[in-house]
């Protein structure tokens, strides 16, 4: 009875709560943009954490207190799956830097709630863009609080070293090293560019190493032809020599002829 008891009290933290990721396809987009690329910006470092859309559960025991932000990065956790992240379970690590897109159904007070949470269980950065009005907000704690950046375009992020510019059509984000970041499509279409320029100057290769060859051969035959010419002119070097000889035999001089 004691085993029933216990098994029927433990507490169980789902892995989803029933809320789509996005509410329409210009969110998710931008969702997917920023998880993915943060994962390559990151990709050399296992101890660096990046997800999308997960549950994020600060305090044991309480399975009603979580959200799940669009992205999210912590830092000093081991890459790999979960089904939710579970702070306790993380060596009670918060993740540092969160990133919320906004959509036309997302509320006001709802808004608020999310920034009360991140700024009392630990957020570092907090990063809110509305791809409808081109609008950037950020966030970075100064002690105990989420303060406002006063100027994101040209912003780096203290964490992960991105920089945000903002643009009259849309925001931009640069990687570290200068790159910007891609959708999956652009990546795709970056990568078959790639592909195809190393193609091509492989084909470049292979004709300059044909045309070198064939290069090579016309020289070859260049010096058969002249050891021919020269072979030949021995050859008649020798017969004016025999017949030089034989007119002097007949008593003749050669040079008369």
């Amino acid at each position: 009875m004691t085993a029933i008891l216990s098994a029927s009290s433990e507490i169980i933290y789902p892995d989803s709560d029933g809320h789509p990721m996005a509410d329409n396809t210009k969110q998710f987009r931008w969702i997917v943009t920023i998880k993915e690329n943060l994962e390559i910006v990151f990709a050399e470092h296992p101890d660096v954490f990046v997800a999308g859309d997960l549950l994020w559960y600060p305090v044991e025991g309480n399975n009603k207190l979580r959200l799940a932000p669009d992205a999210m990065v912590a830092f000093g956790r081991p890459k790999g799956d979960r089904g939710s992240y579970r702070q306790w379970q993380e060596d009670n690590i918060a993740p540092q830097v969160v990133f919320e897109i906004l959509s036309p159904g997302n509320r006001k007070g709802e808004m608020e709630n999310k920034f009360e949470f991140y700024e009392r269980y630990g957020v570092e950065e907090y990063y809110i863009y509305d791809p409808d009005n081109i609008k950037l907000k950020g966030y970075c704690r100064q002690h105990s609080e989420l303060v406002s950046i006063d100027e994101m375009n040209g912003w780096v992020s203290p964490r992960l070293n991105i920089r945000f510019v903002m643009k009259e059509t849309e925001l931009e984000i640069y990687q570290p090293d200068g790159r910007k970041f891609l959708t999956f499509l652009e990546l795709e279409e970056q990568a078959k560019g790639a592909e195809q320029r190393a193609v091509s100057a492989e084909q470049r290769a292979v004709s300059a190493e044909q045309r070198a060859v064939s290069a090579e051969h016309r020289a070859e035959q260049e010096k058969q032809r002249a050891v021919s010419a020269e072979h030949r002119a021995e050859q008649e070097k020798q017969r004016a020599e025999r017949l030089a000889e034989r007119l002097r035999q007949m008593g003749l001089d050669p040079d008369d002829f």
